[in-house]
């Protein structure tokens, strides 16, 4: 069954050498690419946190999943998507 609850969507992308082209140009190739297998639209993606991580970039992360961790022991290049439904940075007015 494909999502239709409001999602937020977090990209790493760990570089094999420097990036040339811009971030956000990723971004939508993922987002895209995850139309019809995760949601049907991608209006539900309210939030996207995205980072890339190019060599010799020493990045710190406050809570590793064990997926990411995974990602980071992979040779690059690897790209990390999380796609959840926790909206808890929302606030009610």
């Amino acid at each position: 069954m494909l999502d239709d609850r409001p999602l937020a969507a977090k990209i790493i992308y760990f570089t094999p050498a420097p990036m040339e082209g811009d971030v956000d140009n990723i971004v939508r190739l993922i987002l895209d690419g995850m139309l019809e297998v995760v949601y049907l639209n991608d209006r539900v993606i309210e939030r996207v946190i995205v980072q890339k991580i190019e060599p010799g970039i020493i990045a710190e992360f406050s809570s590793i999943t064990e997926k990411l961790e995974e990602a980071i022991g992979v040779e690059p290049p690897v790209v990390y998507i999380r796609i959840d439904d926790d909206l808890s940075w929302r606030k009610a007015t």
